[in-house]
């Protein structure tokens, strides 16, 4: 069961700042040191120096980002409501393939829950370090700070979806277009509605495994029941007609200068697949069909290559003990194909990307063969949602960078208190 409540939020007082737009920011994740600076030459205020944390001098990045979050609740800047509240939430957006699209999502306070069947699951690996720094961050200012985006079998829109007709308590538009807007609903009937709706769904995480985990520990270190038991999300439903996954693309390094090691890979891609050389404008295999299908170009002859699976048995062979669905991910074809089959690396390896690199679309992609800063790339189709369901609901996990769900959800719109005292 999914245990969906309102949030006691803690915000931005609109009042205070010049605009939701300028206090805002992208998952602290995508955001560079260049990319820091930009965002708080917007505002002093924006979320970025308490998401994403510098140490001051002689001092520590954790404690600074709680004693920040002091400061702007003593200056007026954040606000805590008197009524909980859900958030509805609309991005209307134009996708990386061109279409335009609305999807739809509500912020609340999920009660965090071990993985299992009928709770939440995950569908790709993560890594220790990012883990550690979130709990660092949560044990300092005992807030979620920016949402998990999750998916929900069951569609609780329709109930809050009235709540949306007014003007938005705030709106947004990214630097890639997208248009956030976000409205604060306090009726309690819409928040028996939607809790109603999600109490038998299943939750399945789309991104945010490394914050989610991070509540769990959070929730085991403090024990019994409180605000800690719950986390931030934003749950979208698997039926949304607005949600849309992209590929994330592979590029390898360490052949330039390699003869030995280009040979390994040149031998080892003719004996896995059938390979034809097509035209450059032809590289996306996006419309193709069948069981491991990939564009492929490398930095130096700049060909373009498609790449179709020899013999699916083989994969069955070494994946025997993974479902249908699993199997015929592109994702898990290429990394037990090529990674580990033709390459030899480790899962680990692949986990600390040693010659492992990934660009969310094809122009990116060929930037960073163009620059040598990588020798080869795979260009990868989207995976179905119904086919990351399928994976999920058998338990297993797919390889890092699996999908791509867009448009990413901002930090700063909404942060939950996991056991900070009510201002």
């Amino acid at each position: 069961m999914a245990d969906v409540k309102p949030i006691h939020s803690l915000h931005y007082n609109l009042e205070k700042v010049s605009s939701l737009a300028d206090v805002t920011a992208p998952p602290y994740d995508v955001i560079d040191a260049q990319r820091r600076i930009a965002l708080l030459e917007r505002s002093p205020y924006n979320v970025v120096e308490v998401d994403l944390p510098q140490a001051p001098p002689d001092g520590d990045a954790y404690s600074h980002a709680a004693e920040t979050i002091d400061a702007w609740i003593a200056e007026g800047v954040l606000r805590s409501d008197d009524q909980p509240a859900l958030w509805a939430l609309t991005q209307q957006y134009t996708s990386p393939d061109g279409s335009a699209n609305t999807r739809n999502g509500i912020l609340a306070r999920v009660r965090v829950e071990d993985y299992g069947a009928g709770k939440i699951r995950p569908h790709e690996r993560t890594q220790p370090g990012p883990k550690q720094d979130r709990l660092d961050l949560t044990r300092a200012t005992k807030l979620n700070l920016s949402p998990i985006f999750s998916l929900t079998t069951r569609d609780a829109w329709p109930h809050i979806r009235p709540a949306t007709t007014g003007e938005p308590w705030g709106e947004v538009t990214d630097p890639d277009g997208t248009i956030n807007r976000i409205w604060k609903v306090t009726d309690p009937a819409i928040h028996a509605a939607v809790a109603g709706e999600l109490a038998e769904a299943e939750l399945l995480i789309a991104d945010g495994h490394h914050r989610y985990e991070t509540a769990r520990t959070y929730r085991d270190e403090i024990g019994g029941e409180g605000d800690h038991q719950f986390t931030l999300m934003a749950l979208t439903g698997l039926a949304d007609p607005g949600l849309t996954v992209f590929p994330t693309h592979r590029l390898l390094s360490g052949f330039g200068g390699d003869p030995e090691r280009q040979a390994l890979l040149r031998d080892g891609l003719h004996e896995v697949f059938e390979i034809t050389e097509i035209p450059d404008d032809q590289l996306d295999p996006a419309t193709e069909h069948g069981v491991g299908v990939f564009g492929y170009i490398d930095a130096h002859h700049r060909k373009a290559f498609r790449l179709h699976l020899r013999d699916a048995s083989k994969l069955d062979q070494h994946l025997a003990d993974k479902s249908a669905a699993y199997r015929q991910l592109d994702a898990v074809i290429l990394e037990t194909m090529v990674l580990e089959g033709i390459l030899g690396l480790t899962e680990d390896d692949i986990a600390a990307k040693r010659g492992i690199g990934y660009a969310k679309n094809i122009p990116d992609t060929l930037a960073l063969l163009d620059d040598r800063s990588y020798d080869a790339a795979f260009i990868l189709r989207s995976t179905p949602v119904d086919q990351v369901r399928e994976v999920a609901g058998a338990g297993e996990i797919m390889p890092p960078k699996s999908t791509y769900f867009f448009p990413k959800l901002l930090s700063g719109m909404v942060f939950n208190p996991v056991g900070r005292t009510k201002v």
